[in-house]
């Protein structure tokens, strides 16, 4: 908790060190910052469980959803398998996030069932490192997977600086068909549109009840510029909170300032934890 508020990171990556190309490595400890994620592994480059749930406690975080991803050609390959222990460890503060990428699995809706019966309790789609289309046929099947088990999926919405990253699939009007076709399923569009396409993302949260924007990789200070052509106290009702960790200064400080903004307790609350409880009952929040 923090300042009596429970708190939930709906956007982390604890990979294994030795899975990630170059560039992540880079990426985490230029956007970490004075923040020391790497006291949460040990000298391999493993994640230790009880290190890893010792710093979320610190930062005051009650709920994480750790993420997995089959990215050969952007940030490498980070097995969901890998990250098992760390839920075991404490299956109250952690959930998986399953991650399939059509490239690589093959029927994809198997992948996608095989993930969630690990125990995923959302689908993560990364279309801008994977080089495909979030509106393709072919991933339609995932998402007919979710609707089936109504599980949200989480999509990568926006840039990515990563070398091998394709920045058009990240354009949120992919998916304004996506979210019609489904709209059993609730769509949380990670990182917000971030780059050119901020208007398009708050546009689509705002017109649709079935999606979200969560706030990974942005500064909260810098939101209300970001989403200057909107209602920001409105449109921070589809707000979920996430850091995008390692690369931020800290769960922590991103939830200070983000409280420094000026939102409603209501409102506030809602981006903490509460919108977060709506989209994964199974948080137990």
């Amino acid at each position: 908790m923090i300042s009596g508020r429970t708190v939930v990171d709906a956007h982390v990556h604890v990979p294994k060190l030795s899975t990630v190309k170059p560039a992540w490595l880079e990426w985490a400890d230029q956007f970490s910052g004075p923040h020391s994620w790497r006291d949460a592994y040990d000298d391999n480059g493993d994640p230790v469980p009880a290190k890893v749930d010792a710093l979320m406690a610190a930062e005051g975080v009650d709920r994480a959803l750790l993420f997995c991803e089959y990215s050969p050609r952007a940030t490498g390959m980070q097995p969901i398998e890998d990250l098992l222990p760390i839920v075991a460890h404490n299956p109250v503060r952690f959930r998986l996030v399953a991650n399939v990428n059509p490239h690589l699995h093959h029927p994809l809706a198997a992948e996608v069932e095989r993930q969630l019966d690990l125990g995923a309790v959302a689908l993560k789609l990364h279309p801008v490192h994977g080089g495909f289309s979030p509106a393709d046929k072919e991933v339609y099947a995932a998402y007919h997977v979710c609707a089936d088990r109504g599980v949200p999926v989480i999509l990568h919405s926006g840039t990515s600086s990563f070398p091998g990253a394709r920045a058009s699939f990240g354009n949120p009007e992919l998916l304004s068909d996506v979210v019609e076709d489904f709209p059993g399923v609730q769509f949380v569009f990670a990182h917000g549109g971030r780059g050119w396409w901020y208007d398009v993302a708050a546009f689509l949260a705002l017109a649709r009840d079935n999606v979200w924007l969560d706030l990974a990789g942005l500064p909260p200070k810098k939101l209300p510029e970001y989403y200057a052509r909107f209602d920001f106290a409105r449109l921070a009702e589809k707000f979920v909170f996430g850091t995008d960790w390692p690369g931020v200064p800290g769960p922590g400080r991103n939830a200070a300032a983000l409280s420094s903004l000026g939102l409603s307790d209501e409102v506030l609350t809602g981006v903490l934890s509460a919108n977060a409880a709506k989209l994964f009952p199974s948080l137990g929040i």
